[in-house]
């Protein structure tokens, strides 16, 4: 079986020298504001990666390991927005995911009010949806865990803006079967975590995210994306700062 290519890191030292630099230039570490921010997938990825991350959700999130806000997303990145360093925003992905427009279940579209209060901050920002959202998103780059060295597919898109952008990785073949939605994990297959999936545990190891429970797990953004995203926002970030230094 022909194994998966990781996306390769940024040349140039790793997350923890750019989040150190620009500690040392500004007395406090780079801050991430995470709008939308469920049980802390994305969260876990960026902070690996360096950052020091504040999750907003309008519902409590007990589960949430860093620092949280219970508040209506849009309304707090407008208020808060500029005194971040760089925002991540996932807007609740049901309007587009096909189990629920199967159902006809109703829920609210997301993306383009989100995108417009991330403009009006100043701020490099990224949104975050499913594949069923593409079409809603501006030149988005897609991540699937084949690209990083994990077993599974689970594809996410994501749009960049605010000076900051990222270059589509290459997207490896798919080789190795997948279980069918809310299926079993027959051996040699990967998983769908999404529904009512059987085997939490294999799902936590899977994707990186042994805090969560079934629901967090359905939603999550693996933390090894963002911590490839987070890696490249540090970077671009750093550059700006070597910038103002010179």
């Amino acid at each position: 079986m022909t194994q998966p290519t990781p996306i390769r890191r940024a040349h140039g030292g790793g997350p923890a020298a750019f989040a150190d630099l620009f500690q040392h230039r500004y007395g406090r570490p780079p801050r991430l504001l995470d709008l939308y921010c469920c049980q802390g997938g994305a969260a876990k990825g960026y902070t690996d990666a360096g950052w020091d991350v504040t999750g907003v959700d309008k519902d409590p999130q007990p589960r949430y390991p860093y620092r949280f806000i219970q508040a209506d997303a849009i309304t707090y990145v407008l208020e808060h927005g500029a005194a971040f360093d760089f925002i991540h925003a996932s807007p609740p992905c049901q309007h587009d995911t096909e189990c629920q427009r199967i159902q006809g279940n109703p829920h609210p579209d997301l993306i383009a009010p989100t995108r417009t209060a991330l403009e009006s901050t100043r701020r490099p920002w990224v949104i975050e949806n499913v594949g069923g959202a593409e079409p809603k998103l501006r030149d988005p780059v897609m991540l699937c865990g084949q690209m990083i060295g994990l077993r599974v597919y689970r594809h996410r898109f994501f749009e960049t803006g605010g000076g900051f952008r990222l270059t589509q990785p290459d997207h490896p073949a798919h080789l190795v079967p997948q279980a069918k939605m809310g299926r079993p994990i027959p051996p040699g297959h990967y998983g769908q975590f999404v529904g009512n999936f059987s085997g939490v545990s294999h799902a936590r190891e899977v994707l990186g995210v042994p805090w969560m429970n079934r629901d967090g797990i359905r939603e999550c953004i693996p933390p090894a994306y963002t911590r490839w995203i987070g890696h490249a926002a540090l970077t671009t970030l750093t550059l700006a700062v070597r910038g103002v230094a010179a």
